[in-house]
């Protein structure tokens, strides 16, 4: 899972074209099916904090419990 930080997004849309399960939504046009990862993405980042980036940080070898929960997916 990739996370976007909430606060330091400015909406550039980079990140839609790299997505490969077409999973980038504005927080207004996130579908109810998707909220929990929504709140997973925040509440991710309220233990990482915000890194400025992730170049500056690299690789966190970690999930959300709810991401970790799901089963693995091939590549």
């Amino acid at each position: 899972m990739l996370y976007i930080h909430p606060d330091e997004c400015v909406d550039c849309g980079a990140c839609e074209p790299v997505c490969p399960v077409e999973a980038i939504y504005y927080e207004d046009d996130l579908p109810d099916e998707w909220q929990d990862y929504y709140k997973a993405n925040v509440e991710w980042f309220e233990d990482v904090g915000s890194p400025g980036g992730a170049a500056k940080v690299g690789v966190i070898h970690k999930d959300h419990p709810v991401i970790d929960a799901l089963p693995p997916q091939a590549p």
